[in-house]
């Protein structure tokens, strides 16, 4: 079923049954109103009736008596179906005029009739018949029970039944059009964005919907939409250029392998020593082939999703002194002086502890301190590694003295693949800063990097704390 459907019958639904509730409201209360008027009617007639009855009793001449009652019996009947009778105190019927008596358990009537001064009954077809105590000073207490149809009310109400329902009816018809109507009007920004929504494609990422611009809920949708869209526009020109750089680089080392194994397999006789350059060159191309591949794996590791991290308690500072050794073994001429400052705040169970991935921190280390020692070759200044504990957070500030590079090219040194012109002269593939901002991102933290160029880098390493 369709929003649009769903939404007009929704609307007919709540519509119908307040129009319901609305139409039997005012039948009761008209029903209960004219029955109430009605038995006041007939309760007006019983004291006229009573009235005149005693009045006409009273007369001592019987002719004259005999002329009342007839004007007696041409008088009540001005009600339809009516019928009077007068009981007096032992319950005989001393006055009856109309039709037959059908009321049942009588007596009974009689005495409620007697023991409350006034008494309804309500019978079927509209029918009511009231009893009432008529007190007289000289021939005692008599009952006029009178009884008729409310004929006027049945036609009225009749009347108003058909009106109620043919209305309800009507309602319902012209509430369903209409509330197809408004749903499609308020469904047709959502029309349009589908629309919208279906036309664009990954070569026109660029495009954006139309609808963002107001503040109802269906522009918060497209302006949420179009926050998507950027980011997705954002990752496939990342995904692209990492291809396209990927590729670049790849092809680099293995061009490399196949030049060197073609002129080692070229019809002529070699010498050992030749053999063994072809072999060293082969070998050096497959170790930076693999470099270049662990760290394309690497790369791709830290853009998983968070939640699929596996992240434990890890000490900084232990993890620091790993990444020194390692460091010092891959460049043994290279000086790293490291400095380790008290944690600033509340004491911590584990200083320098945040919760992370070792695997994925190791390498960030391990990234800004070959950096500084690759970019520092012929240097006399050592590389400095400073670990600092601010309050809810652990730094690492790695400061060299090496070439450094210019404020163009520091603005694009996460960006996977881009050497500084300063160092295309120094191996890497540009590869070690772009991971470490990933780890970082993972890892709740970032990375800053100042530099000047001929007068060295800093990058800074920052991470929240772990929770004591």
């Amino acid at each position: 079923m369709t929003i649009r459907t769903r939404l007009a019958l929704q609307f007919a639904a709540i519509l119908a049954v307040t129009l319901l509730v609305f139409s039997v409201v005012i039948y009761f209360f008209t029903y209960h109103s004219r029955r109430e008027f009605f038995s006041e009617s007939l309760f007006a007639r019983a004291r006229i009736v009573a009235h005149v009855y005693l009045d006409g009793t009273n007369r001592g001449d019987q002719d004259s008596q005999a002329s009342y009652r007839r004007y007696l019996r041409q008088f009540y009947r001005t009600l339809p179906e009516e019928e009077v009778r007068v009981f007096d105190a032992q319950n005989h019927v001393v006055f009856q005029e109309g039709r037959t008596g059908q009321q049942t358990d009588l007596m009974n009537f009689l005495e409620l009739v007697r023991a409350d001064g006034r008494e309804v009954v309500l019978e079927p077809d509209y029918r009511q018949t009231v009893g009432l105590l008529y007190r007289d000073a000289h021939r005692g207490d008599f009952v006029v029970v009178a009884s008729s149809v409310d004929a006027d009310s049945r036609q009225k109400l009749n009347d108003l039944r058909t009106v109620l329902t043919s209305g309800l009816l009507a309602s319902f018809v012209i509430v369903g059009i209409g509330g197809w109507f408004f749903a499609g009007q308020a469904l047709r920004p959502m029309q349009r964005i589908v629309q919208e929504v279906d036309s664009i494609t990954a070569s026109d990422l660029h495009r954006r919907l139309s609808q963002a611009d107001g503040q109802d809920e269906v522009s918060l949708l497209a302006g949420r939409f179009n926050s998507l869209l950027d980011r997705l526009e954002t990752a496939f020109a990342g995904q692209r250029t990492f291809v396209r750089d990927a590729s670049h680089e790849l092809r680099t080392p293995l061009t490399v392998l196949i030049g060197q194994l073609e002129v080692a397999l070229m019809q002529q006789e070699r010498t050992p020593q030749e053999y063994r350059q072809v072999l060293q060159s082969t070998l050096d191309a497959a170790r930076l082939l693999k470099d270049l591949t662990n760290g394309l794996l690497q790369i791709a590791r830290a853009s998983d999703d968070p939640s699929q991290v596996p992240l434990t308690l890890v000490r900084l500072d232990e993890l620091l002194l790993q990444a020194h050794e390692e460091v010092l073994r891959r460049h043994p001429t290279c000086r790293v002086d490291l400095d380790f400052s008290e944690p600033v705040g509340p004491a911590r169970v584990a200083p320098y502890a945040v919760q992370g991935n070792e695997a994925l921190l190791l390498s960030a280390f391990l990234n800004i301190l070959e950096n500084a020692c690759k970019f520092s070759v012929g240097r006399s200044a050592p590389v400095v590694a400073a670990l600092r504990g601010p309050a809810g957070r652990v730094q690492l500030e790695v400061r060299d003295q090496g070439v450094g590079m210019t404020d163009s090219d520091r603005r694009q040194v996460f960006v996977p693949f881009f050497r500084a012109d300063a160092v295309r002269n120094v191996p890497g593939h540009g590869i070690g800063l772009p991971l470490t901002a990933k780890i970082m991102e993972l890892h709740g933290g970032e990375v800053r990097v100042e530099s000047e160029l001929g007068h060295g880098t800093t990058v800074l390493l920052d991470l929240p704390a772990a929770r004591s």
